[in-house]
């Protein structure tokens, strides 16, 4: 599932309602710091991309246009999604990017919360810090709090030590609880290796976690669409609910989506 236009929808999302998305990676492929065993968009190796992600003016242009079509046709977007085909921090012009958006949001439709979702692999740099707290919406990923399940389920796409789950931790809290962690659940294995990140044991080092980066809130969720990897199974609604009731205990409020 790969998106071919810079700006594409509206779509219906479960976290964030009638949503306008943003693809900042190239059209013709999958541009991302990660190659998760889960992602919609399919793995790296899949979808090379041999073009240029689009030009800052082309995405105002683009944004501008489509939110005066729908404001034509009555259509207010609940929100204005950074998502596509990989990680949109990785734009080079994200910050600039993101000071337009917001300026064309408040003058064509300033109901639309601008949200991003963001693996959380480029919070070294300062700029993308700034973007992001600008942003109504800022979504981070934390699937796992332990390096080796971390490796297994996201992927990285250099070696771990670059992408540790221990530096993201740290760059998380930089927020001062100011974004949203999500986390996949799910279930399966990989080249025979198990992969589980529900058991008592991981969930509490990943409340642990969360506690240290203080959330506004958590959203949890499985498999809805199909995954690239096919041994993967969906969590069922109960157990993510338990799960929660964990998160909850911990003071931390949570959103269960399956």
């Amino acid at each position: 599932m790969l998106f071919d236009q810079i700006v594409y929808g509206p779509v219906y999302s479960r976290r964030l309602g009638v949503s306008l998305g943003i693809n900042l990676s190239p059209t013709d492929g999958k541009r991302c710091t990660f190659d998760c065993i889960y992602c919609e968009c399919g793995l790296n190796a899949e979808h090379i991309t041999h073009r240029r992600p689009p030009m800052r003016e082309a995405v105002s242009v683009a944004l501008s246009g489509k939110l005066l079509q729908l404001k034509k046709e009555g259509v207010a977007p609940d929100s204005i999604t950074f998502s596509g085909n990989g990680e949109p921090s990785m734009h080079p012009d994200f910050e600039k990017i993101i000071d337009d958006t917001i300026e064309i949001r408040n003058t064509i439709c300033p109901s639309a919360k601008i949200a991003v979702l963001s693996n959380s692999t480029m919070l070294h740099k300062a700029g993308v810090v700034r973007a992001l707290n600008k942003v109504d919406e800022n979504l981070m990923k934390l699937d796992a709090a332990s390096e080796e399940l971390f490796a297994l389920i996201d992927q990285p796409v250099r070696p771990v030590t670059s992408f540790s789950v221990k530096k993201i931790i740290g760059d998380l809290q930089l927020f001062d609880g100011k974004l949203t962690i999500q986390t996949m659940f799910l279930k399966g294995e990989l080249q025979g290796a198990p992969i589980d990140n529900t058991c008592d044991e991981t969930v509490d080092l990943w409340i642990e976690a969360l506690q240290k980066i203080r959330p506004e809130k958590v959203m949890i969720y499985t498999i809805s669409r199909e995954t690239p990897v096919k041994t993967l199974q969906k969590i069922p609604l109960e157990k993510l609910e338990k799960i929660a009731d964990k998160v909850r205990k911990a003071g931390l409020p949570v959103t269960v989506s399956t």
